[in-house]
């Protein structure tokens, strides 16, 4: 399985797998996981690799909380049948000189969804290695991710690859994975064997602060607008202060629409609360 924000690489990584040029000749799933997609490759010696493709979650058609609940439905029906994945890569851009905030998110929504304990299950691979111009630029870059952004997976199992680019690097990547056996992400286990429901997980829950974050940006943007119109008496600025506020006042009620989704009923808090601490209790016993 294959994660990554936009452009990271993992469908070329899937090409140079499968030997395809382009990713849109694939499989597509036939199932309601829309934006899940599937390759399969049967090699020589018998051996059946299923690899998976998702949307990351910068993606510029779907809402986050879509691109989460669509992962979240094709984990659990995996592993509802009893499918348990090998292992799972995310792929980063060695060429970007900066993590700006929708990777930052990226890789945090991605930590939630694997959990600790699959750690050693996870490779995070760099990507467009060929692209690099300053070789020592480049090994800078990666002593920062793996020192910074990357250190609390590392420190709990998961490995840093490089990928050259190539069908040979990425058979690489993948049979190290294969070694390592079978694996169940934390989100797996919240949404059955808990039976939480998906605003209950980790991830969803990473989700809903972050759009309580983004509805309180927002909100400051918008009353910032509104004073700075107020303090001018040029018609044209305040026209222009008027429309940005109409356009960020129509993205805040998507988010409070976003955020009212994600919201767990007093009911339900109540009921897993009272689950939680029995199962405390009956361990403590």
């Amino acid at each position: 399985r294959l994660m990554g924000p936009t452009g990271s690489g993992k469908s070329n990584f899937i090409n140079q797998l499968t030997g395809r040029k382009e990713a849109k000749s694939a499989r597509r799933l036939k199932s309601d996981t829309q934006g899940i997609r599937e390759f399969t490759v049967n090699l020589s010696n018998n051996r059946l690799y299923v690899f998976v493709d998702t949307p990351g979650f910068d993606n510029t058609y779907r809402s986050e909380r879509d691109i989460l609940r669509t992962i979240a439905e094709w984990l659990e029906m995996k592993y509802r049948n009893d499918v348990k994945l090998t292992g799972i890569i995310y792929t980063h851009r060695i060429t970007d000189n900066r993590m700006p905030g929708s990777v930052c998110k990226n890789l945090d929504m991605f930590s939630r969804l694997c959990g600790y304990k699959a750690a050693e299950h996870v490779r995070l691979v760099t990507t467009m290695w060929d692209k690099v111009k300053d070789k020592n630029l480049a090994e800078s870059r990666v002593s920062e991710l793996e020192t910074q952004f990357w250190e609390p997976l590392l420190l709990v199992g998961a490995r840093h690859e490089r990928f050259n680019n190539s069908s040979g690097s990425a058979w690489e990547i993948v049979r190290g994975l294969t070694a390592e056996g079978q694996a169940v992400f934390l989100l797996q286990e919240e949404l059955v064997d808990m039976e939480r429901k998906l605003n209950e997980t980790a991830a969803g829950k990473a989700l809903y602060s972050q759009f309580q974050r983004l509805l309180h940006d927002q909100k400051e943007t918008i009353k910032q607008l509104q004073e700075e119109a107020k303090a001018q008496n040029d018609p044209e600025l305040v026209k222009q202060h008027e429309a940005g506020q109409r356009r960020l006042e129509a993205e805040l009620q998507k988010t409070w629409d976003d955020v009212d989704k994600l919201k767990t009923s007093f009911t339900r808090r109540a009921a897993l609360l009272f689950t939680i601490k029995n199962q405390t209790l009956s361990v403590s016993d």
